[in-house]
């Protein structure tokens, strides 16, 4: 029997019942181009710490399960970003160098070679599982990538960090701008019509036309796609950056396990927050399996999402990488499909999964909520991924190109929708995002006071955006271009004003009829505004039953016609994250989540998404 042979079978122990199943095994792991001992695991449901222990014992090496506390070590290379790669480091144990490593299946093979060429090394080489080295390895930098998560983007990018550019005399011009600007909107009908008028025009109508501009954009048709052999497909980096979510682990664990995509080419990172001891908990007692790790983020300010997913970014050894959230149930076929397109087009750097409610019958409020995401998501952004626009991206299910993301300074840890941010960045350096026609289900808020503190979270994050991205002008404008700019003003500027001055234009009209004095009084102001009205609630109810069409929601139409009162309740929202973004403009405001009703629930979910059908984006 060859030293291969022996090998898997000293690792994999009863689960590899002979040398033929051995070599069936490592047959199929070369094949496949994976470390046959990874291959191995996997196939057969071996605790990946027994199997390193294993391969330890038959190598003739000493093993520990976890590095031993008190020692002093290096670690070497230095560069945070290849730290994924890093296999073995030193430490100095009493009065001799000791070598910790990990290693894969050729190099247990050639360790065991070296330790009966220098029995002497046996004193001073010990073998650890992964995990265990991955999790000295973070401990030990935790300095340096802490640093670099808060940092790095504003060492690489100072104009376009909201840490450098969010400072007091920019917020607080920014609301006296916003406040202006409302009020000469409003005002337009009494003082200054000619020049005033103009302004309203380009607040209420620039979003509409939008609006309506992406109703009359066919959705791009694509063949059905083809799901590549495993061996074609590159590994991928899972980020599940979680913050008090025990309950949701479950759940979590499941949509992953669903997952179809070659387990051995998986790496699946639960990003926690240290202080989250009941979540930390929930994913230890799961482990063991290579796919998953756990990342520990020390607690530090800004204590915000994007920080925990830069700090976990130069862990990924992914060539891909995607973020999902606490609650996410991705369709199983959603990472080949955006491998698959990323291998087609070289140069598109970023995909858009399409986020769907799918709760949206729990209430009025989580059937506004799941119409608006229809729109957004199955409408207006893959019109403007058509129209090679900015794309404000959802703060999940995106997927990069690994290298690509680090080279622009990963997220912005200080900016509370880092995903809007990041999209405006990605147009800045004019590199391609496209929607990915492929669903990731979520569950929208059905309590008021839930959904007011996500909401004010997104408006707040919003303006830090407009107000970071516009600090020179002139600079943006030959970044992204004037059309591309232009777009982002209207798109971004509309978000935060539209829903005040709807509000506004509506209050102002219902006072008008209450006090008995005509709607129409011949002025053009009271057409034009009553028309803006019409317009804005118009295209929103229309874009929103294309996208509810789409989803296969239109049970939930009737309850669109409250969009003028959801409206009221965003105006609230925004006026909140104005206060907030003057008074804490880091303040990350976590979103509370419930897992599905029952594990049967759960699973069938899960289990009939696998036999939906795909469209177009």
């Amino acid at each position: 029997m060859s030293e291969a042979l022996e090998l898997i079978r000293a690792v994999l122990g009863d689960a590899c019942a002979d040398d033929a199943h051995a070599s069936q095994l490592l047959a199929a792991a070369l094949a496949g181009e994976i470390d046959p001992l990874l291959h191995g695991v996997l196939a057969c449901g071996v605790d990946e710490t027994l199997a390193m222990q294993r391969a330890a014992a038959w190598a003739g090496c000493a093993f520990f399960d976890r590095v031993p506390h008190g020692l002093v070590g290096t670690i070497e290379p230095m560069r945070l970003e290849d730290l994924a790669g890093v296999r073995l480091f030193r430490m100095q144990v009493l009065d001799r160098a000791v070598d910790f490593t990990a290693p894969d299946f050729f190099g247990v093979l050639r360790l065991r070679q070296r330790l009966r060429a220098s029995p002497r090394l046996r004193k001073t080489t010990c073998m650890l599982p992964a995990p265990a080295l991955r999790d000295y390895l973070t401990r030990t930098a935790s300095g340096d990538l802490i640093t670099a998560a808060r940092q790095r983007l504003a060492q690489i990018w100072p104009y376009a960090a909201a840490q450098l550019e969010l400072t007091t005399p920019a917020r607080y011009g920014f609301a006296a701008g916003l406040l202006l600007l409302l009020a000469m909107a409003l005002l337009a009908p009494f003082i200054a019509e000619a020049w005033l008028l103009p302004v309203a025009l380009t607040l209420l109508v620039g979003p509409s036309s939008i609006r309506l501009a992406a109703l009359a954009t066919p959705r791009r048709p694509l063949a059905p796609p083809q799901r590549p052999p495993d061996a074609q497909l590159p590994v991928y980096s899972i980020l599940i950056p979680l913050r008090s979510e025990a309950r949701m682990i479950p759940q979590l664990f499941a949509a992953m396990w669903a997952l179809d995509y070659p387990p051995a080419r998986l790496d699946i990172k639960f990003v926690v927050e240290a202080g989250s001891r009941a979540t930390i908990a929930a994913i230890r007692a799961r482990l063991g399996d290579p796919r998953v790790s756990l990342v520990l983020v020390p607690d530090a300010a800004p204590r915000t999402k994007p920080k925990a997913l830069d700090f976990a970014l130069p862990l990924c050894r992914g060539e891909h990488v995607v973020v999902y959230d606490a609650e996410d149930i991705p369709d199983p076929d959603q990472l080949w499909q955006a491998a698959l397109r990323f291998r087609d087009h070289p140069d598109l750097v970023c995909q858009q999964a399409r986020l769907l409610i799918d709760n949206g019958e729990r209430g009025w409020l989580a059937a506004l909520f799941a119409a608006e995401y229809a729109a957004l998501f199955g409408v207006l952004l893959p019109a403007l991924a058509r129209w090679h626009l900015p794309i404000p991206l959802g703060g999940t299910s995106n997927h990069f190109r690994t290298a690509t993301l680090r080279q622009i300074g990963g997220w912005d840890a200080f900016n509370v929708t880092e995903d809007a941010d990041l999209g405006m960045r990605l147009a800045r350096r004019r590199l391609r995002v496209e929607t990915l026609a492929s669903n990731t289900r979520e569950h929208a808020p059905t309590r008021l006071g839930a959904w007011q503190g996500q909401r004010t979270r997104w408006m707040k994050g919003w303006m830090q955006t407009f107000i970071v991205h516009n600090r020179n002008p002139g600079r943006l404008a030959a970044e992204m271009g004037l059309g591309p700019m232009l777009a982002f003003e209207v798109l971004v500027l509309g978000m935060i004003a539209a829903p005040l001055l709807h509000c506004g234009l509506g209050i102002g009209l219902a006072l008008q009829l209450a006090l008995g004095a005509p709607l129409f009084d011949g002025r053009n102001w009271a057409v034009f505004y009553t028309g803006v009205l019409v317009l804005g609630y118009g295209s929103t109810f229309a874009i929103t039953t294309l996208g509810l069409a789409r989803a296969k929601g239109l049970r939930l139409l009737a309850i669109q016609l409250l969009l003028p009162f959801y409206w009221l309740l965003i105006a609230g929202a925004t006026l909140n994250a104005l206060r907030e973004l003057l008074q804490r403009p880091f303040h990350w405001f976590k979103s509370p989540h419930v897992p599905v009703e029952g594990t049967g629930r759960q699973e069938v979910r899960i289990g009939a998404m696998r036999t939906e059908s795909r469209e177009g984006s």
